[in-house]
């Protein structure tokens, strides 16, 4: 039952983190209102050309993995450092919305710890 109720996780996770990246390359969704801080973060990030198709790629890749119980472990690890990102980000910025940065990184987190003797091998002498 653990494994069936991760596996719905991880591919709703996954298809966030494709919508998110499709997103950011192909900008389909409107934007919600930012205050004028998150104006001139935002614009401070595209002044850097290259930061947010390589988050979207990231994204893309990283959601395909997790959503593919065969290649969680890695898709975990991936997209790890775009929702630590993600949760710092509203934990700092926007911290009305830190509850689905939360739940997220959870996700995150719980499909790492369930897959961690596929990493044991990387750290084993």
């Amino acid at each position: 039952m653990k494994n069936k109720i991760l596996t719905i996780l991880c591919v709703l996770f996954g298809l966030m983190m494709i919508n998110s990246g499709l997103n950011k390359l192909f900008n389909y969704m409107p934007m919600p209102e930012m205050s004028e801080e998150m104006m001139q973060i935002m614009g401070a990030f595209a002044t850097i050309k290259w930061i947010f198709p390589l988050v979207a790629v990231v994204e893309i890749i990283g959601g395909l993995l997790i959503a593919i119980p065969r290649t969680r472990a890695l898709g975990a690890i991936v997209i790890l450092p775009v929702m630590t990102g993600i949760f710092i980000h509203h934990l700092v910025l926007d911290p009305a919305t830190l509850g689905i940065a939360v739940i997220l990184l959870g996700i995150n987190i719980w499909a790492i710890l369930d897959n961690y003797k596929k990493y044991l091998v990387l750290i084993k002498h």
